[in-house]
C-alpha cells in the first residue's frame, strides 16, 4: 500500500502534479489559491513536509537554481510513488465519511441550556458573519473564474459556497421557528429550575454565568 501524506504534504504532491516547482513558489501558489482554508500554511510547515517527502522517496530534487543574490532554491518533482500516495489519500478523503467534531454542532446540541432569546441572538451573530464569509467566497470564485483557472483546481471554493447557504438557511429557519413559537423552548436544567436568578453573561468570547440581584 502506498504512504499516506499528510494534508499538507498532499497540497505538495497535488501541486507538483501540475509541473516542477520550488518550496517557495509552492508556498506563493497555494496562498494565492485560499488554500489556507483548508489547512494551516506556513513556509516553515510547508519546507518541512518537502523534506519528509523527499526522506519518503515521493518525490526528487531536481536542480537548483539562483534569482540575482537571492539564496538558491531547489526544485522539485514527483515520483511515481508520489503518485500513488496521493491517489492513495484522495480515494479516502473522497470516499469515507470521516466522524468530524465541528464546534457549531456541540454548541447546536447544548443551546437548550441557554434561554431562548440569548441562543437567538447568538444565532444572528453567526448568521452575519456567515454572511460576510460567504460574499468573500463568492468574490473569490468571480475573480478565478474571470482569471479563466479551471474550474476543477478551485472545485472545493463551490464546495464551500454551497455548504455556508445551506448552513445560513438552517440558521434562518430555526431563528424563525424560535421567533414564531414552533420550535418550543423550555427549561430542561434542573440546575436552573433549582437557581431561578441564575442568568448567563454572554460575551464575544465566552459565556460565564453570574447571579442577578
Amino acid at each position: 500500500m502506498a504512504e499516506r501524506c499528510t494534508p499538507l504534504g498532499g497540497a505538495v504532491l497535488a501541486l507538483l502534479m501540475e509541473r516542477s516547482m520550488h518550496p517557495y513558489e509552492m508556498y506563493q501558489i497555494l496562498i494565492e489559491r485560499r488554500e489556507d482554508r483548508l489547512m494551516k500554511i506556513r513556509p516553515g510547515s510547508l519546507y518541512h513536509a518537502v523534506d519528509r517527502l523527499l526522506a519518503q522517496g515521493l518525490i526528487q530534487a531536481e536542480g537548483t537554481e539562483r534569482e540575482g543574490n537571492r539564496p538558491e532554491r531547489t526544485t522539485y518533482s514527483i515520483l511515481p510513488s508520489g503518485y500513488r500516495a496521493l491517489g492513495d489519500s484522495l480515494s479516502v478523503l473522497l470516499r469515507e465519511v470521516a466522524e468530524e467534531y465541528p464546534a457549531f454542532r456541540r454548541g447546536v446540541a447544548e443551546a437548550h441550556n441557554l434561554p431562548k432569546q440569548d441562543v437567538l441572538g447568538l444565532l444572528r451573530e453567526r448568521e452575519s458573519k456567515l454572511q460576510e464569509s460567504l460574499e468573500d467566497l463568492e468574490s473569490n470564485s468571480a475573480a478565478l473564474v474571470a482569471r479563466g483557472l479551471e474550474r476543477q483546481l478551485w472545485l472545493d471554493v463551490g464546495y464551500d459556497i454551497e455548504m455556508q447557504k445551506a448552513e445560513i438557511n438552517w440558521i434562518n429557519r430555526t431563528i424563525s421557528e424560535l421567533e414564531g413559537g414552533d420550535l418550543e423552548w423550555t427549561a430542561h436544567s434542573r440546575f436552573l429550575a433549582d437557581n431561578p436568578g441564575l442568568q448567563p453573561e454572554i460575551t464575544d468570547n465566552n459565556i460565564n454565568f453570574a447571579k442577578e440581584f
